[in-house]
């Protein structure tokens, strides 16, 4: 079996190899997977981030499971079902962002979940609620705040779940 190739996407104010990255990459090596994350550092507008991930997953062959924070977040969504991704796994997604709410992409057919923590003071939990509902996400909301930095151990123990379930669920698996 091929284990999938994920690649992070950071958010708007922090850089490719951050606290959560560095710790969810960290994870999924253990879980015989390649970790990779693309700099956004300098590029404010989503598009030409959405534009930037596409072009670094041009040739990439492996099944790739996408992790995204924020804004990171709403560009892997925005991407996922350009590449040849087979799952997506977002923090605090920047969905339905006020004054922005046509940049929200529609959801990928995959499989998605989403973390979220109850004090986001930055994206409303409720735009992950109305997201996830929209197309029967995984929704996991934690006692966090948008950084989530505190909640890494439920971070790590979801992205594990989640990696072992797109592992075995047989749609995804190169043939």
């Amino acid at each position: 079996m091929t284990m999938p190739a994920v690649y992070f996407s950071h958010g708007q104010e922090s850089g490719p190899w951050g606290t959560k990255i560095k710790v969810m990459a960290e994870v999924v090596r253990k879980l015989g997977c390649r970790a990779e994350s693309v700099d956004y550092q300098g590029i404010a507008d989503p598009t030409e981030r959405v534009e930037k991930l596409v072009a670094s997953l041009a040739g990439v062959e492996e099944p790739l499971g996408r992790v995204g924070s924020s804004m990171g977040g709403r560009v892997a969504t925005a991407a996922a079902a350009k590449v040849n991704a087979v799952g997506l796994f977002v923090l605090a997604p920047a969905y339905y962002m006020e004054g922005y709410e046509d940049l929200t992409p529609p959801a990928p057919a995959m499989p998605i979940t989403i973390v979220h923590g109850w004090d986001d003071d930055i994206v409303p939990v409720e735009n992950s609620i109305k997201f996830a509902k929209a197309c029967n996400a995984t929704l996991h909301l934690v006692d966090g705040d948008h950084r989530l930095t505190a909640n890494l151990d439920e971070i790590t123990y979801y992205l594990t779940r989640f990696i072992h379930n797109l592992s075995s669920d047989s749609y995804w698996r190169l043939s």
